[in-house]
């Protein structure tokens, strides 16, 4: 289990972003499962922080680095997926009734809006702060079992 541990930093990142690829394509362009991976990944790069000598700050500072580059892989490939789509918006012709998406507000244009945005930002934001959640959930965890 230690061994999980150890591995390179640019390793672990090419692996979390197969892993991230896998869960969008997983989602069908939805990233729930993306958000939810922010917890394992935030406990991940918390274990890796703590296993050298590092300041409290350092460590800190390296889960909301480390938080921040895994959400923008999140985000790159919801720019990838929704990007093109949201030129739907220049077509005064676009059926956003039709289009599959759920009628999150009244109007099915501004719905759509909103669903470009939900996805593009929120999702990859709401990643970051799973991410975060969990990283200094653990952390807290570990500080309390090393004061006993």
């Amino acid at each position: 289990m230690n061994k999980i541990f150890k591995i390179k930093k640019k390793i672990a990142f090419v692996v979390y972003i197969i892993l991230d690829t896998l869960f969008v394509g997983m989602g069908m362009g939805v990233p729930i499962f993306c958000i939810l991976f922010g917890f394992p990944v935030g406990w991940y790069i918390t274990k890796c922080l703590t296993r050298s000598n590092r300041s409290l700050n350092d460590i800190l500072t390296g889960i909301l680095k480390y938080s921040f580059f895994a959400s923008v892989v999140t985000f790159i490939w919801m720019v990838v997926i929704w990007g093109p789509i949201s030129t739907m918006l220049l077509n005064p012709g676009a059926d956003f009734a039709n289009f599959g998406i759920p009628m999150i507000l009244y109007e099915p244009k501004i719905s759509f809006i909103g669903w470009i945005i939900l996805m593009i930002f929120i999702s990859p934001f709401l990643q970051l702060l799973s991410t975060v959640f969990a990283s200094h959930v653990t952390l807290w965890r570990l500080l309390k079992k090393n004061q006993r």
